[in-house]
């Protein structure tokens, strides 16, 4: 019994047909009618009942027919992970991110390690806003995105959370909020913000938290970097709501104590780190390069996987 066979009588049992099946398979009608036979021979039993109008599975080849399809439906997914670990070697992973990952993820890391499991795949960044990161996965532009989430997932997209950090105001070291903690966020109404573009994560998170209390704020400058949004707001032009592990290392380090910190009062304004990426309809990611790359990032990371996907199974080198 080869896969062959099994394909023939697959063929012949949804035709109904010897003649039609032959003509869908592109074989002449006697090949086809020796090999079901041959079949039957082999198996003892006999999965057809013939008449001069059509073909009919007997019990057995009911039964048969069952275990076939399945049996092909494993070959193919066979030679699907085949092609796919050979384009492991060969291809490009495209990776959108936000700004500022750098105290949550080692992406450089991880880059190594993928790079040593895959050197023949080019790998691209792509930098953006977390509307456009999420679009590019939808898109097929990305194969996944690093990026704050905010709202429903879209059909065919899966994400796993990353980290969560809360939300805390940046401010010049001479600003009264400076130092502060237990902040509500009513006493920030009467300041003036700098935020990043509405097609921010942050952004739509801070935009939401306020609307949920009933309140609103007067965004004095708007950019679409957090180099520049941290400048402004040392120069005391503003204040800004940033994930605290994300400003940590720059208030204390980069900025030379430019910068002061307060801490908002509960509950905290949680700030989501996601990784997205399309997933086929096995909720599977769709592409083996991606598969591996989320393989590393696993190893690296503890993710908290979202309740429509399946974990990824893989082979990440140490």
């Amino acid at each position: 019994m080869d896969l062959r066979q099994l394909e023939y009588f697959v063929a012949v049992a949804a035709e109904q047909n010897f003649t039609r099946a032959a003509r869908r398979l592109n074989i002449v009608q006697s090949g086809l009618s020796a090999a079901i036979r041959a079949l039957e021979e082999e198996l003892g039993a006999t999965l057809f009942i013939r008449t001069t109008r059509r073909v009919d599975l007997t019990a057995t080849g009911r039964a048969f027919l069952v275990e076939a399809r399945s049996v092909l439906r494993a070959a193919a997914d066979a030679r699907q992970v085949v092609a796919q670990m050979q384009g492991l070697y060969r291809g490009t992973l495209s990776i959108g991110m936000i700004q500022g990952l750098a105290p949550l993820l080692d992406i450089p890391d991880m880059l190594e390690r993928f790079r040593a499991a895959c050197p023949g795949v080019e790998i691209r960044l792509v930098f953006g806003g977390s509307l456009s990161l999420i679009e590019g996965i939808r898109t097929g532009e990305l194969d996944l995105a690093f990026t704050q989430f905010i709202g429903a997932i879209p059909p065919g997209v899966t994400s796993w959370m990353v980290a969560c950090e809360p939300l805390i105001a940046v401010c010049a070291p001479t600003h009264p909020l400076a130092g502060r903690s237990d902040v509500a966020l009513d006493e920030l109404v009467a300041e003036t913000f700098v935020d990043l573009h509405p097609d921010w994560g942050t952004r739509q998170l801070i935009d939401r938290s306020f609307a949920e209390n009933r309140l609103s704020r007067r965004i004095g400058f708007e950019v679409n970097d957090l180099s520049t949004q941290l400048d402004l707001v040392a120069h005391g032009l503003g204040i800004a709501l940033v994930p605290k592990a994300v400003i940590a290392n720059r208030v204390w380090e980069q900025a030379a104590c430019l910068l002061a910190a307060a801490e908002l009062a509960e509950p905290e304004i949680c700030w989501e780190l996601a990784v997205v990426f399309a997933r086929d309809e096995r909720r599977q990611p769709i592409s083996a390069i991606t598969r591996m790359f989320l393989g590393v990032l696993q190893s690296s990371v503890t993710v908290l996987e979202d309740s429509d996907a399946d974990p990824v199974a893989v082979a990440v080198p140490a």
